[in-house]
């Protein structure tokens, strides 16, 4: 995310691809970190940090499956190979449910947490959930991150608001046409429009999306700018 910057803000132009993965999943270290290492991509894994080396504890019980984590040790390696790490809350919290001292805890916490294990900054961030509204909006921003995606979806664009960023969800089960017309056409932006004309005023964004399992339960978004 951070490399895509430049793009999102006008500073430079092209069409970028933008691959992140949700919760720091153990299956991204062991099966995704290698297949983008060969061919020269880079990603972001946004952490739950007070999980590091454990396991999905938030929705653990209702997908009937455990999802192991990546450790602290993990997360360095996935930095050390040039791959990025963001921050997705302490505790997988629903961030538009949670009074302002855990929201500024579960946001700013997190930040520091993982700076202590990485010792290099984290600028980026993802919504646990998808679950956002402007008061998490602006504590995401006020905690010094840079930019923060949503599931909600479409391909992002320059001059997007930056704290409220679409991804395109790509799954398993995704034949390569589909997947050719998420990631070049407006497939996903038509969606996005739909959504927008169904909501209704004063709800909270970013509706939970069902988690698409791969190995041992990635959950992987993409971007298209």
């Amino acid at each position: 995310m951070t490399e895509a910057m430049p793009y999102l803000t006008g500073e430079r132009v092209g069409r970028i691809a933008v691959i992140t993965l949700d919760d720091g999943c153990l299956d991204n270290f062991l099966y995704a970190a290698p297949i983008l290492k060969k061919h020269g991509c880079t990603a972001t894994c946004y952490a739950v940090s007070q999980h590091m080396g454990s396991f999905n504890q938030w929705d653990a019980a209702r997908l009937n499956v455990k999802k192991p984590l990546m450790s602290r040790d993990q997360l360095r390696e996935w930095a050390s190979m040039g791959l990025e790490v963001g921050a997705h809350t302490q505790t997988h919290a629903r961030l538009t449910q949670t009074g302002d001292y855990r929201l500024n805890e579960e946001i700013d916490g997190c930040k520091s947490d993982l700076e202590a294990v990485l010792g290099t900054p984290v600028t980026q961030f993802s919504y646990p959930h998808g679950n956002w509204d402007s008061r998490a909006a602006h504590a995401v921003r006020s905690a010094g991150f840079r930019a923060a995606v949503t599931t909600r979806r479409g391909r992002s664009r320059p001059g997007d608001e930056l704290f409220c960023l679409p991804r395109v969800k790509v799954r398993g089960c995704d034949f390569p046409l589909l997947f050719a017309l998420k990631i070049l056409t407006r497939y996903e932006d038509r969606h996005q429009e739909s959504a927008l004309k169904r909501r209704a005023p004063g709800r909270n964004h970013g509706q939970e999306m069902r988690s698409v399992h791969h190995g041992q339960g990635s959950r992987r978004q993409l971007q298209r700018i």
